[in-house]
């Protein structure tokens, strides 16, 4: 895919809805994939960060509603896919009970992790737990050269990630079918007005492989390549430079209609630290919760309590849509086409 840049001049003033760019109601299919957030508590602060984590979060999952995500996790077998992310999962309450109630039943666990949480205090046992239960990591390391890692993350994060991923290798991750890592691109977030696509995800990936074998004797299995969606700290660093408008522009003008069908909130359900279900992360985060057929908000008590998971019908949209839809299209799986 060639990068497209474009300026304010060639783009129009108004953004057109997100539900009349499509030719049919945006619908769910069958629900295969949990993704829940555990909370908003992190070691880091990044700058791109969605969700707003930081050190001073103290967000988490309760108990309560910890029980009631391993109850959806036991009685549907429907669930493929219990996926884990945060802030830093790893240091999250429910961590550990939700990997094992998924490992139980068979299901594949996906742990969204910063890496540096190996090096605080009390999680140097995470990656020897990781690979008992054959967690598959999804690594975020934005950028494969040091510069641009700790600009995004903070200063000396990237020699972490580092330390981290040749950890994990040394573990088996990367060798093992069963241990698979995978890392995360994330673009810088733009500082002007000439924006650009995400670069192809099989031509990066090839370079980021190049690159930390060649300097660090590292080894993966994916990189997945991830727009920055105008939410959380990528929506206040545009605002902040008066570019969120134009960007959405911007996404708009590169909507391809081929993306639909492979989009993330499709087969999944987000789930918030307080139970609260959402057709993605990103309506998680904009607090746009998940409705049912009479129009009432959704949580975990209720689809347990009506024995199903699949009570929605048309996933609710807003402009950042557009950047799931740009292009090559963005999902937590990377490209869509």
């Amino acid at each position: 895919m060639i990068q497209q840049t474009l300026t304010p001049t060639s783009l129009k003033s108004e953004i057109t809805p997100f539900k009349k760019k499509l030719n049919s109601p945006l619908t769910k299919k069958t629900i295969t994939v949990l993704q829940i957030n555990l909370g908003k508590r992190c070691n880091l602060a990044c700058t791109h960060c969605h969700v707003e984590a930081s050190p001073k979060r103290t967000e988490e999952l309760s108990p309560k509603i910890c029980e009631q995500i391993i109850q959806l996790i036991e009685q549907f077998p429907q669930i493929e896919t219990v996926d884990l992310t945060g802030g830093a999962p790893e240091m999250l309450y429910g961590f550990r009970p939700i990997i094992e109630a998924a490992r139980a039943k068979k299901k594949q666990v996906i742990v969204r992790s910063n890496l540096t949480i190996y090096f605080e205090e009390g999680f140097g046992n995470i990656p020897d737990y990781c690979k008992r239960n054959q967690v598959r990591i999804i690594a975020s390391l934005p950028c494969y050269l040091s510069d641009n890692v700790d600009r995004m993350r903070g200063n000396g994060v990237y020699e972490l990630s580092i330390r981290a991923l040749q950890w994990l290798n040394r573990l088996g991750y990367g060798h093992d079918p069963n241990l698979i890592l995978d890392l995360v691109y994330n673009p810088p977030i733009p500082s002007s007005e000439k924006f650009a696509l995400s670069p192809n995800q099989i031509g990066l990936e090839q370079d980021y492989k190049n690159f930390l074998e060649t300097n660090f004797n590292i080894i993966f299995n994916h990189l997945f390549v991830i727009t920055n969606l105008p939410v959380g700290r990528t929506k206040f660093h545009l605002e902040h430079r008066q570019l969120y408008q134009s960007y959405l522009q911007f996404l708009e003008a590169n909507f391809n209609p081929s993306t639909t069908e492979h989009l993330m909130c499709r087969n999944e359900l987000s789930i918030d630290y307080l139970g609260n279900v959402f057709d993605c992360d990103f309506n998680q985060m904009e607090n746009f919760p998940s409705q049912n057929r009479e129009s009432q908000k959704l949580t975990v008590s209720q689809l347990l309590e009506a024995g199903t998971l699949d009570l929605i019908e048309e996933i609710r949209t807003a402009p950042y849509c557009y950047g799931c839809t740009a292009g090559s299209g963005s999902s937590c799986g990377g490209s869509l086409i």
